[in-house]
């Protein structure tokens, strides 16, 4: 049975920014989906700890005090994010992130922050299957035009999105896209999850050195993008790199 037919667990974030080293949870959705079965929801309201800056709270809707009076504790929050999340790859079920780059090394940074045990570690360095739209329509439909967000690739497969950059509607979402792209190219469907996964660690790395050289062609000849996927690996920070 292909993965588009299977269960899928569907994660996403909002935050209070866009800097996985320096940027905190907001709100954080798990959803479980399986094929005949309502989704099994589990949603998470966190005090960063931080204000939510004016820009963030524009995108998705809470505020600096919105999240103090009604967010859980940040740590706590996390624990139980990392330990559903380990759960779910440690059983195969292949996990859905858009952009998984960002929300998984952003969790990793909340981890150690918080003193969470960080998920690579849970599993052994084996964060593994991972299925991320962005990846894999970039790698499908390498030279089609236009934006490559969520909304964009919701509307160019056909994928309902009622409540963008809400946590729960984005990863639902997310998981929509996932079903389709593995529908519509048989390169991405017919595979394992697990080889699907290596499949998005060589793309990955492959989109990045593209792009790499797109900018240092047209506006930084110094620019530097990691291939790493699906974490950017802590150790890079203190290396000196980006």
């Amino acid at each position: 049975m292909s993965w588009t037919s299977a269960p899928l667990l569907a994660f996403d974030l909002e935050t209070t920014g866009t800097d996985i080293e320096t940027d905190r949870i907001v709100t954080a959705a798990l959803i479980g989906l399986e094929p005949g079965t309502p989704p099994k929801e589990r949603m998470w309201l966190l005090d960063p700890g931080v204000p939510v800056p004016d820009e963030a709270t524009a995108i998705h809707g809470i505020s600096t005090e919105y999240a103090r009076a009604h967010g859980g504790s940040a740590a706590e929050g996390i624990e139980e994010i990392t330990r559903a999340i380990a759960e779910s790859l440690a059983s195969a079920t292949p996990l859905v992130i858009m952009n998984a780059r960002y929300d998984l090394s952003l969790l990793d940074r909340e981890c150690r922050r918080n003193g969470v045990t960080p998920l690579a570690e849970r599993l052994g360095g084996g964060l593994s299957p991972v299925i991320d739209p962005l990846i894999l329509d970039k790698h499908a439909d390498r030279y089609r035009k236009g934006k490559r967000n969520l909304q964009a690739l919701c509307a160019h497969y056909g994928v309902p999105l009622n409540d963008a950059h809400e946590a729960g509607a984005d990863a639902v979402a997310a998981a929509g896209v996932a079903r389709r792209l593995g529908e519509r190219f048989p390169d991405v469907g017919s595979v394992s999850p697990a080889d699907l996964h290596e499949l998005q660690v060589r793309a990955a790395a492959d989109q990045a050195a593209s792009f790499q050289q797109y900018l240092r062609r047209t506006s930084d000849p110094h620019a530097s993008i990691d291939p790493a996927w699906p974490v950017v690996p802590h150790i890079r920070q203190s290396a000196g790199h980006p």
